[in-house]
């Protein structure tokens, strides 16, 4: 054991890292284009604030399409345009580019399904009071679905990260990377258990923080 850790510590570490950055950067990313779209679906969908169901329709299947693909072949497909965006193909940075595009479909609907839980009433009441659409939207609709946003972070955060071991086998970095480098490809058991254990580790930290978030937020626990 002494041994494996004085060999692989600095490369599991590195990986540690890698997997982290890629994660929690194509989280960011997939929100700021997935929450605008969950929002639209919301209030132009039949019963909502601006109700359109050409755009709720179209918006639909778009968003439909985009979480048909399956992600390693949504990877390859987007090679180009990844090479346009950062540079490069390849690497942890280029990874976030298919992650992020991966992502923003199911981010768009967590966000949608939160926001349908809102109860309508309080949403009739903030129109009879006045509040505009756009007041509607980030002051009522957004800060009362914050616990079911929050599950769903979770959820999204914890799935990119298994998308980003996924991408170790384009040449991404990361755990995923090393799993297939080392533990597959040279038949080191010891590195492929030592990377399932630390992305174990990783999820069940992960979901205990958003855990933690969403019980101290959420007002029916008060």
């Amino acid at each position: 054991m002494m041994e494996f850790i004085t060999k692989y510590w600095q490369i599991m570490l590195a990986g540690t890292g890698e997997t982290l950055y890629m994660t929690f950067a194509s989280t960011l990313f997939a929100y700021l284009l997935g929450l605008p779209l969950g929002v639209i679906m919301v209030v132009t969908a039949r019963g909502g604030i601006t109700p359109n169901q050409g755009v709720n329709k179209v918006l639909g299947t778009i968003i439909n399409i985009g979480r048909s693909i399956p992600f390693i072949i949504l990877m390859l497909v987007l090679i180009p345009f990844t090479r346009f965006v950062v540079g490069k193909a390849i690497g942890s940075t280029a990874a976030i580019v298919p992650l992020t595009i991966a992502a923003a479909p199911f981010v768009a609907r967590v966000v949608e399904q939160s926001l349908a839980e809102v109860d309508h009433g309080v949403v009739e009441a903030a129109r009879t009071m006045g509040a505009t659409k756009w007041q509607i939207v980030y002051k009522v609709m957004l800060p009362e679905s914050v616990p079911s946003l929050m599950r769903g972070l979770s959820i999204t955060t914890i799935t990119l990260l298994g998308y980003s071991a996924m991408a170790g086998a384009c040449g991404a970095g990361g755990l995923g990377d090393i799993a297939i480098r080392y533990g597959y490809h040279r038949y080191q058991f010891d590195v492929m258990v030592a990377t399932v254990i630390l992305i174990i580790v990783i999820v069940q930290l992960i979901q205990m923080v958003f855990d933690a978030i969403t019980k101290k937020i959420d007002k029916r626990n008060k």
